[in-house]
């Protein structure tokens, strides 16, 4: 299993910066809330869950099975 930045480096970068402004928070969700605060909850569920393969929900990171 192995946890890496999307490819697309200018959508990380864009991502990152929404990340700066909301102190840390998903920039994709409206709730500042302890389970959106990146790496966000949902995302280290689906690290957790061997079958799970794909991107979190912003699109930032990928989990990959390899």
């Amino acid at each position: 299993m192995a946890v890496r930045f999307n490819e697309d480096k200018e959508l990380v970068e864009i991502i990152k910066k929404g990340l700066k402004e909301k102190g840390g928070y998903c920039p994709c969700r409206m709730e500042k809330t302890e389970e959106n605060k990146c790496i966000c909850k949902e995302f280290r569920e689906q690290i957790a869950d061997p079958d799970f393969e794909g991107y979190c929900h912003c699109m930032l990171y990928y989990k990959s099975r390899d």
